[in-house]
């Protein structure tokens, strides 16, 4: 059951996004949901990388091979996931300001057709 324990709580904290994404009023809040969305990722590639009794893929004192060491591949897809959501959430966060100093509100039923 241990082993899947990171999985489910990343399954929940999607789904928990995706329903506060689809019930929200507000962009900011759907911005907020989606990074939580974006934070389940991590929790995944991290489940899916961890190994027990790992220990970093550094063999300057032992030989390779002699103990277990964690994927450096999946911790670097983490990284690039956390400078990746980053940079979309202040991208959208961004765009919802220009989007409530040009119509006036960050309600998404409010907002009118695109004029050009």
């Amino acid at each position: 059951m241990n082993g899947f324990l990171p999985f489910l709580a990343a399954g929940w904290m999607l789904l928990v996004a995706l329903y506060g994404m689809v019930t929200s009023r507000n962009l900011v809040h759907t911005v907020g949901c989606l990074a939580v969305a974006q934070s389940s990722t991590y929790v995944m590639l991290l489940g899916a990388g961890y190994r027990r009794g790992g220990t970093a893929p550094v063999f300057s004192d032992t030989a390779p091979g002699s103990r277990p060491v964690v994927d450096p591949v999946v911790q670097a897809l983490a990284l690039t996931d956390v400078v990746v959501g980053a940079t979309v959430t202040a991208l959208l966060l961004a765009l919802t300001l220009q989007l409530r100093k040009r119509h006036g509100t960050v309600d998404p039923q409010a907002l009118t057709g695109l004029k050009g």
